[in-house]
């Protein structure tokens, strides 16, 4: 069943049951919600006692009855039989949460915050059957068209997730357990609506508890960092058109006149729904030249971004950002203005989105394809010469980047559940450009005692007995201890005085480490480990290969054996090479 409080009760705590296998209209909703209530002894009724605004208060008025709520909550008493799921209704909570709040605040800002430790067992939105013989779908299962309740499922939250963007309202939904929860037929709940998604292993943990709070952090002026009801417009001179945006918006379906025919991401429109935002949130916006035949030399086009948002404080603002950029076809030029790290996102983004759609390995060939064009495009080479082939100081950083796209959990799901990939896309589509390149190609830092702390190669040469690591996947924060400092911590070195130096470099990952965790969200979890432990597999996944355990050229001091039959990053580049000057495609 599904409880809705009316929190504006003080005398007694009530509440109305709807059932927990019924969708519910909004119109049932409000019928029943409605009723007249008998008069009070005085003969009036209070404010508000029979329009659903009762059930919206500000804090202070209701902050006793809610924390008594929330402390009085206990776990379903009914038993649960053994080889059965709990009975969640996480669907029909969500459906009824999503057209109450559209009843009484459709086009203001809103969040509903969704909390849950299991899947939905009951339609609507059933993830899994009640009975554990069932078990819950895996990446084979969908690919395979075996996971019998995913689509209807995922076209269930699809439709409250156009309901949530109609209104301008936001999802945010939170996991705390290790099964997984539908995230990934839940994703648009999130995707659309510029919602948190956050996935962890409990409710008790620092990662759950730390993120939370950092949701609602707060500005110099003491407003929350986050705006409502957002909508984007996006105006351009007549030498572009708008392709798309890629990013936690929905479309609004604005045809304007520089609305561009070929679509990338969420095309169509000039318009996008931004139903939540926040400093975190950026956006990949796609352009089309066009009407450039009779353009004069050095010509400029301009793009101008609207936003237009409701503040913490209640009011309404709008930003406006122009900018003018020069239309070339110089090749020279263009090299120039080459940002590899920007273009490494942005090409990440696409692939994403072509990963929601097409099959696993069409979108890694497109990839490569991708990298394969603008390598004879703008590399030096001489046609079938690969010694010959050179890449300008601009380019070098970018085939790298996509090589460790390609090994990524974002396209490389083997290892992970839906939930887990679903979890990793979301964020990857939120974070700024710094941040999308740490998720891609980590950043590891070495530690030793005769040395300063130094960034070094994403590689298994990196691996040393004397040296401490430190991996930043975003979403992992790992210090690896080398097999003779592990050796020296597990000998209590650090403990004798005459060996402070060895403390203090103990010391040092460990406080790189905190400044990252600063401000991240989420947060991440932290590993320590060393050689030899069960969780240095989180550092040997990220290494490219460069020593696997069929090296022949292997030597003593050439870093740690990976065992993995995966390309190497020096075979990817020998094979990038072979095709572009061959010509091939």
């Amino acid at each position: 069943m599904v409880q809705v409080h009316d929190l504006g009760s003080e005398k007694i705590n009530k509440s109305y049951i709807f059932r927990g296998d019924k969708e519910y209209t909004d119109k049932q909703i409000s019928e029943m919600l409605n009723r007249p209530l008998a008069p009070s002894p005085a003969g009036q009724q209070p404010q508000f006692a029979n329009s659903l605004t009762r059930f919206f208060l500000p804090a202070e008025e209701v902050e006793f009855q809610l924390t008594s709520l929330l402390e009085n909550l206990n776990g379903d008493p009914w038993p649960v039989a053994n080889g059965d799921r709990a009975l969640r209704c996480t669907g029909s909570a969500l459906n009824v949460a999503s057209n109450l709040l559209g009843l009484t605040y459709a086009g203001f800002g809103a969040r509903i915050m969704l909390f849950t430790a299991g899947p939905c067992t009951l339609s609507p939105g059933l993830i899994v059957g009640p009975q554990l013989k069932e078990p819950i779908r895996s990446h084979s299962d969908i690919d395979k068209d075996n996971a019998k309740h995913f689509k209807k499922a995922t076209k269930f939250y699809d439709s409250l997730a156009a309901r949530a963007v109609k209104n301008a309202h936001t999802v945010d939904i939170f996991a705390g357990c290790y099964d997984q929860i539908g995230m990934l037929e839940m994703k648009n709940l999130c995707n659309l609506t510029g919602g948190s998604l956050l996935l962890t292993d409990s409710f008790t943990t620092a990662i759950f508890k730390q993120s939370f709070l950092r949701l609602f952090n707060k500005d110099s002026q003491g407003f929350l960092n986050m705006g409502f009801n957002g909508t984007l417009d996006i105006k351009t001179s007549r030498e572009l058109k708008v392709s798309g945006v890629i990013g936690h918006a929905s479309s609004l379906n604005v045809k304007s006149a520089n609305v561009s025919e070929n679509e990338l991401g969420l095309g169509g429109s000039s318009q996008f729904r931004l139903c939540a935002l926040s400093p975190r949130h950026t956006y990949g916006v796609f352009f089309d030249v066009v009407n450039t035949a009779q353009l004069p030399q050095n010509s400029q086009s301009y793009i101008q971004f609207i936003t237009h948002y409701q503040h913490c404080s209640g009011s309404y603002r709008i930003r406006v950002t122009t900018i003018s950029n020069f239309l070339t076809s110089d090749e020279q030029t263009l090299t120039n203005s080459f940002d590899q790290e920007a273009a490494a996102v942005l090409m990440a983004r696409v692939t994403l989105f072509k990963a929601e759609q097409d099959d696993g390995a069409d979108v890694l060939r497109w990839v490569d394809r991708m990298l394969i064009r603008l390598c004879q495009k703008f590399a030096d080479y001489r046609k079938d010469q690969e010694e010959s082939f050179r890449l300008g100081p601009q380019f070098t950083l970018y085939p790298q980047f996509i090589y460790y796209l390609r090994r990524s959990q974002f396209l490389q799901v083997f290892n992970n559940s839906p939930d887990e990939t679903a979890f990793y896309r979301h964020v990857l589509m939120t974070e700024d450009c710094n941040n999308s390149l740490i998720m891609i190609q980590p950043t590891l830092t070495a530690f030793s005692l005769d040395s300063e702390p130094e960034a070094v190669l994403l590689d298994s040469v990196s691996i040393r007995d004397d040296r401490i690591l430190l991996l930043d996947t975003f979403f992992h924060i790992l210090i690896f201890h080398g097999r003779t400092i592990a050796q020296w911590r597990r000998a209590g070195y650090q403990d004798q005085p005459e060996y402070e130096n060895f403390k203090e470099l103990l010391q040092e990952p460990k406080v790189e480490a905190a400044e990252l965790l600063v401000d991240r969200y989420p947060l991440p979890r932290f590993v320590d480990t060393e050689e030899g432990g069960s969780q240095a597999r989180f550092l040997y996944s990220k290494l490219n290969p460069s020593v696997t355990y069929n090296s022949s050229e292997f030597v003593s001091n050439s870093g740690a054996i990976v065992l993995t039959d995966d390309v190497s990053l020096q075979v990817f580049m020998s094979h990038l090479q072979k095709l572009v000057v061959s010509g091939s495609t």
